[in-house]
């Protein structure tokens, strides 16, 4: 499986795509902003776009949806149903921040705990790890973890937004850490890390 990061947008956000090539099937996580440069991207990639799973959806991590699907029409977005009203407003808050925003359609198919989802023979398990966001998630399989807002290296997501939970975030945090200490974690925002060297350096974790 190939793994490309693009770095769009004001905040500075990870889109992620993953490409299959035995099959040709490439899937789009949060793609949050610059959604040109992203199609450019897939198209580079010479596969076929499934779907677009989404972490949560803060507008830095769907603002690109509909400028991706004019480019590929009928490409199914995925989120969590605990986020659309997350969802649903992202426009008022970008309008807060003076940003432009597309409002994405409705998604189309909700994600749950423990749905397996594929992407050509690659399966992976959705998390439900709720606290920076209602519906967070993370999508684990092939010893990576696409981890959204939740942990970045060296720190974690904030909890000081609208919906956000502290309470939730703690136990969320407390669930990842059991994952193996060589699981790589590609997060939202800064570089990929692994659920080791955070064990080991990241200080929110160490307070517990």
């Amino acid at each position: 499986m190939q793994v490309t990061s693009l770095v769009v947008g004001s905040f500075q956000e990870n889109c992620w795509i993953l490409h299959d090539p035995d099959s040709g099937e490439m899937v789009v996580i949060d793609p949050g902003a610059e959604p040109d440069r992203i199609c450019e991207a897939l198209a580079a990639q010479g596969g076929r776009l499934t779907a677009i799973w989404l972490t949560h959806a803060h507008l830095d991590h769907v603002g690109g949806i509909e400028g991706v699907r004019r480019r590929f029409p009928g490409v199914p977005v995925h989120l969590h149903p605990a986020d659309r009203p997350v969802y649903d407003h992202a426009s008022r808050v970008a309008a807060g921040y003076g940003l432009p925003f597309e409002q994405p359609a409705p998604p189309d198919a909700e994600l749950a705990e423990g749905e397996v989802v594929q992407l050509g023979a690659h399966a992976f398990t959705v998390w439900h790890l709720p606290g920076h966001a209602p519906g967070h998630v993370a999508f684990i399989g092939a010893d990576q973890l696409f981890g959204g807002d939740l942990l970045f290296a060296g720190s974690i997501g904030r909890t000081d937004l609208p919906l956000c939970d502290r309470t939730a975030m703690a136990a969320s945090l407390r669930r990842l850490v059991t994952l193996p200490p060589e699981m790589v974690v590609h997060p939202g925002h800064g570089p990929s890390t692994t659920i080791g060297a955070e064990r080991a350096t990241n200080p929110y974790l160490a307070r517990g």
